[in-house]
């Protein structure tokens, strides 16, 4: 399950100038037009493609309130790109030379001069400044005042079936400001929302699956039940377990002991300490240590109704019980937001780097790229920047609707995920067999079909596509120098000849068929009482914390030594047998397996509803031999660990 993120998301002093170093990454950054004025500064992307002329209303009321983001250049925004592509790139004399998070803001950060020269000149405009972090201010006023700060008109445009206020042109700054403003958000008052992306229901009301189950991939065939392919098929695993995902993907001795993981998303579970130590102690894994859990969370919470608060808390319960399960001894910290509305989860993400509260972050949200807007992802880069000269990666789940046309009627990836500065991870299905043994994995992409009233055969077989990891060619980023040589031109260049950010990079366990049994407190059907229960899950909101804890027991093989943004590393094993290279078909033909479920999602006094689901069919797009769409290079073997040893 992935969330989507609008839904309510001490150092040694710096030492001499360091020079921009030949043999960097060329890394991509979202493509953005621009319009001048000789004595203004535009702000690229600030107006949305889809206020057009032909969808103008009208001009918006001068005294209609505006709520506003202003984010922070910082005094060397290309300084801090060259340096985060230098300390990233295994070829550069300055990999893994890492600043502490007071050294970054020192080079990098917006001045205290900038800072008030900002605040002077939105308060000059009748703007007020109702917060600030070191990377962003928060304003209010009317929209009288914010056409005067940004220089654009602010008009109402149709978009589907609402009207939404947007700048009429490119929002823009006084050209003495250029180099402290780096983009605007909020002139336009469309909803930008993350969603949790991994398939978990609401623990307003209990869910459970009701079996029967294999404890293992093939170890309870459906008998009864009509054949599929040709054969006979094994009922879906209860969920694995972190013993079987450790050993899938090579975890041998390591721990993660001495490496801290930080797990963002909106909002915070009241039961989680509870259910954490629960899940561990029925399970078999380590007990959790004193200390070992975090929580970073913010004074107030807003937008609770809009984004489902109640449906995040089972988000953050995947994502720490799966990085306990893989690597049991690592320090882990949550940090919630404030809402799933963009600004509250670059809050989130800004505290971890401000803080150094972690060298890996693992993210299980994010939306359609068309949602994004080419200043949300400047400042969606400028923290991932920030992070990766401090040694801190990021790994965001690519999605869980395939190629996202089921779900939005357009190909396209998901943002932040085809970000060229974070790590997409992919999804996979996963068979792990009798005594924890490896079979195969297929790349995640699920078609369904009911049992017949008759009970011999399956409608309309093999049914539609329901969900699958997401993935494909970016249009707004360009191709990645780790990418070349590794990723098909068909793919990169999909949309533009010069190529383009291909996702994911990576991938792990998504398939909620071959799932991860998760422990939480949810509310049982009567209302009343709220009891803790266990269940089977997967998307990519649970690839995300795997792949995070996996890159945990890397670290520790490297003697504690953080990798940092991962992807040129990641790339460079690319076609070795570190990973394994998942395609489709692993076993030469088709695979599924048998689910039955409860109609109301808790107990049998509905009925219960049995299904078939094929493995390995995601919307368009395909896991083939070598790097794809699906699965990126593939997903950590035996030896993937330990390849990061120095």
């Amino acid at each position: 399950m992935r969330s989507n993120r609008a839904t309510v998301r001490a150092g040694l002093g710096m030492a001499a100038t360091l020079p921009m170093l030949a043999g960097a990454l060329a890394l991509g950054i979202p493509a953005a037009h621009a319009v001048g004025h000789p004595l203004r500064a535009p702000l690229a992307g600030s107006r949305p493609a889809w206020a057009t002329a032909r969808a103008d209303r009208g001009a918006a009321p001068d005294a209609a309130g505006v709520s506003a983001r202003v984010y922070l250049r910082g005094k060397d925004a290309a300084g801090l790109a060259a340096y985060a592509r230098a300390v990233s790139d295994p070829h550069s004399p300055s990999y893994g030379a890492y600043l502490t998070a007071k050294q970054a803001q020192a080079r990098f950060g917006a001045t205290k001069a900038q800072v008030a020269a900002v605040k002077a000149w939105l308060a000059g405009a009748g703007l007020r400044v109702t917060g600030a972090t070191r990377h962003s201010l928060s304003v209010t006023g009317d929209v009288a005042a914010a056409e005067r700060a940004f220089g654009t008109q602010l008009h109402d445009f149709a978009k589907g079936d609402r009207t939404y206020r947007a700048p009429v042109s490119t929002a823009s700054v006084p050209q003495g400001l250029a180099d402290a403003v780096l983009t605007v958000t909020g002139l336009d008052n469309a909803p930008h929302r993350v969603t949790h992306d991994d398939r978990l229901p609401p623990p307003d009301t209990v869910f459970r699956n009701a079996g029967p189950f294999s404890s293992y991939y093939g170890s309870n065939t459906a008998s009864t039940l009509p054949d599929a392919y040709g054969t006979k098929v094994p009922y879906a695993v209860k969920g694995y377990t972190g013993r079987q995902l450790r050993a899938a993907y090579g975890a041998g001795t390591r721990t993660g002991k001495g490496v801290r993981v930080a797990i963002t998303d909106a909002y915070a579970s009241p039961t989680i300490a509870y259910d954490a130590a629960a899940y561990a102690r029925r399970n078999g894994d380590a007990a959790w240590k004193s200390g070992q859990l975090h929580q970073v969370l913010p004074a107030k919470y807003t937008n609770t109704k809009d984004c489902s608060a109640s449906g995040w808390y089972g988000e953050e319960t995947l994502d720490v019980e799966a990085v306990h399960a893989v690597a049991p001894a690592a320090d882990v910290t949550y940090v919630g937001a404030a809402s799933c509305a963009d600004g509250d989860l670059l809050d989130a993400l800004g505290k971890v780097v401000d803080h150094h509260l972690a060298d890996i972050v693992s993210n299980s949200w994010g939306e359609v790229e068309a949602a994004q807007t080419p200043g949300l992802a400047a400042a969606y880069d400028h923290v991932f920047q920030l992070g990766a000269v401090e040694g801190i990666g990021f790994y965001f789940s690519s999605g869980d609707d395939g190629d996202e046309v089921a779900s939005s009627g357009t190909k396209q990836v998901d943002s932040p995920a085809d970000s060229a500065w974070v790590t997409a991870v992919g999804g996979t299905s996963l068979a792990v067999g009798k005594g924890d043994t490896y079979l195969w994995e297929t790349g995640w992409g699920t078609e369904k079909a009911n049992l017949s009233a008759d009970g011999t055969g399956w409608t309309d077989f093999p049914g539609a596509f329901t969900s699958g990891a997401g993935g494909g060619t970016s249009r707004t980023v360009a191709e990645p120098s780790y990418q070349h040589g590794v990723v098909p031109g068909a793919l990169a260049r999909a949309h533009s000849a010069d190529g383009n950010r291909v996702v994911p990079d990576i991938a792990a366990i998504a398939d909620p068929n071959t799932g991860f049994l998760v422990g939480q407190t949810q509310t049982l059907p009567d209302g009343r009482k709220q009891a803790y229960g266990e269940y089977r899950i997967g998307g990519t909101s649970l690839a995300s914390p795997t792949i995070a804890a996996v890159q945990a027991l890397a670290q520790e093989a490297r003697g504690g030594t953080a990798i940092g943004f991962a992807n040129p590393v990641i790339y460079a094993k690319y076609g070795s047998e570190v990973y394994h290279d998942v395609t489709d078909d692993p076993t030469g033909g088709r695979l599924a397996v048998a689910r039955v479920d409860f109609v109301n999602g808790y107990d049998a006094t509905d009925g219960l509803a049995t299904s078939v689901r094929s493995l390995g069919r995601d919307s368009s797009l395909k896991a083939v031999e070598g790097y794809d769409d699906v699965t990126g290079v593939g997903t950590p073997a035996n030896g993937y660990v330990e390849s990061y040893r120095r």
